[in-house]
């Protein structure tokens, strides 16, 4: 049944936090040392060597620091920046939209280039078009992004001085500026993400354009177009579904490089500068926070999948 499916799906996630939420706690509690003298680095007096120490409860048993930082974390306190003293949810709020907004760009801009592009690569299967496609894909897939970005800013705002090169106009100060500051690396990223999506597509539309409901409404008169958007892409589609909502949690973190080569204020820059700064804490925080979204929209997607695919459908109804 769907709703045991979603409830074993719900447990494992349970599980899967369990144990990042231990080795997000680990990142810190094993550092080689005195942990709060390597925390606060310059900073550290004896008197805030003490305080720290007692803050994260150093004298004690490791499972019992373990167990009071799960609650901690379970009742929203990711711990703070020990230079700022800023909570470490509040600071990853604050840069959460940037992060958001290139994720879901990057997934617009690649899923609008592959579906059009793998279903006419699976229609005309074998043509120069299809070939063309393929090799195309593969050399996108043996390019890294920040190798793309880096040619995207030599063209479009070196030479061409089209686009900036760096830098973010938040979405208040206009709507054109923003989109205009996130073109490069949304467009970095795409273009790592189309080769998978496309060749999923192309494989599964080839297997589902050779079906007898196809033939039947090919049979039936039936248009070209509306074959191969109403009857085949539909159930084509499901996997790539399971492969976006993927590529959406790997993305959270994945976005690191591409952030941090174009100025985004996002997480991925939230976590680089972290670690650049010995904020161990915060960085503790961003790694649970980032692995938890990631868990969650892999839930999401497995939950949408069932929704969508009318097999699963009807075993739930059995």
């Amino acid at each position: 049944m769907i709703l045991q499916r979603w409830l074993w799906s719900v447990a494992g996630v349970a599980g899967t936090l369990l144990a990042v939420s231990a080795v997000s706690f680990l990142l810190v509690a094993l550092l080689p040392g005195d942990v709060a003298v390597l925390i606060l680095a310059d900073s550290a007096t004896p008197e805030r060597v003490a305080a720290l120490r007692e803050q994260l409860g150093l004298d004690q048993p490791l499972p019992i620091r373990y167990l009071q930082w799960l609650g901690n974390v379970l009742s929203g306190d990711l711990g703070r920046a020990i230079h700022s003293g800023e909570a470490t949810l509040d600071v990853i709020l604050s840069r959460l939209p940037v992060t958001i907004e290139l994720i879901l760009l990057t997934q617009v801009v690649a899923l609008g280039l592959a579906i059009p592009f793998g279903i006419w690569s699976a229609y005309r299967r074998g043509s120069s078009v299809d070939t063309a496609t393929l090799v195309g894909c593969l050399a996108l897939l043996s390019t890294p992004a920040f190798v793309v970005g880096l040619f995207l800013i030599y063209i479009f705002a070196l030479n061409l001085q089209w686009l900036p090169a760096t830098g973010f106009v938040p979405l208040h100060e206009g709507i054109g500026a923003n989109l205009q500051s996130f073109v490069l690396p949304v467009v970095s990223l795409a273009l790592i993400e189309v080769p998978v999506y496309l060749r999923l597509l192309r494989s599964e539309m080839i297997g589902t354009l050779q079906q007898n409901f196809i033939a039947l409404a090919r049979g039936m008169g039936l248009p070209t177009w509306r074959i191969l958007l109403e009857n085949a892409l539909r159930p084509s589609s499901l996997n790539l579904i399971t492969v976006v909502g993927i590529n959406m949690g790997r993305l959270m973190g994945g976005a690191i490089i591409i952030e941090q080569m174009f100025a985004l204020p996002g997480v991925g820059q939230l976590l680089v500068e972290s670690i650049y700064q010995q904020e161990y804490l915060m960085t503790q925080g961003i790694v649970l926070f980032v692995a938890t979204m990631f868990i969650f929209i892999n839930l999401l997607t497995d939950l949408v999948y069932a929704l969508v695919d009318p097999r699963l459908q009807r075993d739930g109804g059995h």
